[in-house]
């Protein structure tokens, strides 16, 4: 299938994931000492930063007018919506800074080259991290699919508070309410 559009998508023909009970550990976690690489070459080592982060993932975003990874990648719960979901966040990035957010960053499994091309072309004001190896996500024992041999990221957002999860979002449906969803969470529990 040819991703036409990637922004436009009507929910109501997607299916929904369902709560699966895989997040349910997070909240108080220390995320461990992993560094990753992110698009704006820096390395960041979430559980050293400062403050309140927050940190969305997802399973892969597409490129316009290029193949889908497999055909029927819209008919698999949460996997549709990786580009809305990371532009609700770019689109709402001064509220979040406003709301209390030292940080924001996107994750997923897709290697750096490609998340960088991607933060370019979205005009992304934050970094996307690449856990391109999984060792954040099998540190963290992070909810995952296997698609075409891949290992991706299950749609969540985090909010890490001086390195410990304090707030989990999962399952995040519709993905483009995810960023809108974390703010109202922000506004009333401010640190």
């Amino acid at each position: 299938m040819n991703q036409k559009n990637l922004h436009e998508v009507d929910w109501s023909k997607i299916p929904p994931p369902v709560d699966d009970g895989a997040a349910a550990h997070l909240v108080g976690m220390v995320i461990p000492p992993i560094t990753l690489l992110a698009t704006d070459d820096s390395s960041v080592t979430l559980s050293t930063l400062p403050g309140r982060t927050v940190v969305f993932a997802y399973p892969r975003t597409g490129s316009p007018g290029k193949i889908s990874l497999v055909d029927d990648w819209d008919m698999i719960p949460g996997a549709r919506g990786c580009t809305p979901q990371t532009c609700s966040f770019r689109d709402l990035f001064a509220e979040l800074k406003a709301a209390g957010t030292r940080q924001v960053f996107g994750l997923s499994t897709q290697d750096n080259v490609y998340q960088t091309e991607m933060a370019s072309r979205l005009h992304l004001p934050f970094p996307v991290l690449s856990d391109e190896k999984l060792k954040l996500t099998r540190a963290l024992n992070l909810p995952t699919m296997e698609v075409a041999g891949l290992t991706l990221i299950k749609r969540l957002a985090l909010i890490v508070d001086d390195g410990r999860i304090a707030h989990v979002f999962y399952p995040v449906f519709p993905p483009d309410r995810n960023a809108a969803d974390v703010l109202a969470w922000l506004k009333q529990n401010p640190r």
